[in-house]
């Protein structure tokens, strides 16, 4: 992993954690985030990513530990913007969701062709695609889960904001950012690949 990486998780986590709103929803936000940093310490020797995953999860862990600060539904900068643009929401989980769906892509897309799951530039999208859906449908089970056995104190959690559609339209945000990333940074992360052995000439 990347030195900058560590100083700046690190960083952003001790200032998430400082006084936030709630520390049982900040617990439920930020912990995808430990399990990240977890799972890419312990495999940071026998399977180190490219920089430019590196790079997307460290953005992704930034934008959970900043929604579990505030919660979702209270980040400034989005209050702002929603005063601004006439927003009836904080839309700052719809950010989240897109990431949600943005960066597992590109992970998802280079375990697939550095283990050569799967062949052709068809196959690899059809899989990447359906990953990142499959985690977008899980986390909102949690969601459910977490609603389900905590009752109100889960709303912040949850971050519907009286948004009856929420789980629908949240899912379809990660699905425009797994296709996204995929259109935009395919041939970035093809060149980065390279120094794994993976062959892009057919991707």
């Amino acid at each position: 992993m990347p030195n900058y990486w560590y100083g700046v998780f690190s960083a952003v986590l001790l200032w998430s954690g400082y006084a936030p709103k709630e520390y049982f929803t900040w617990f439920l936000e930020v912990f995808p985030a430990l399990l990240g940093f977890l799972i890419m310490w312990i495999t940071r020797k026998r399977f180190p990513l490219t920089a430019l995953v590196y790079a997307l999860v460290l953005a992704h862990c930034v934008i959970l530990m900043v929604g579990g600060h505030y919660t979702y539904a209270e980040v400034p900068l989005f209050d702002w913007l929603r005063e601004l643009l006439a927003q009836e929401r904080n839309n700052y989980d719809k950010l989240g969701h897109f990431a949600q769906g943005f960066v597992p892509a590109l992970v998802a897309r280079e375990i697939i062709l550095r283990k050569k799951a799967v062949n052709g530039r068809a196959w690899t999208g059809f899989f990447v695609i359906t990953t990142c859906l499959a985690i977008s449908a899980f986390y909102e089970l949690v969601e459910w889960w977490v609603a389900w056995f905590s009752g109100e104190s889960a709303e912040a959690f949850l971050g519907t904001q009286g948004d009856i559609w929420d789980t629908q339209s949240d899912m379809f945000l990660a699905l425009i950012g797994a296709v996204s990333a995929l259109l935009t940074l395919s041939g970035i992360h093809n060149r980065q690949l390279i120094q794994y052995g993976v062959t892009t000439e057919k991707l």
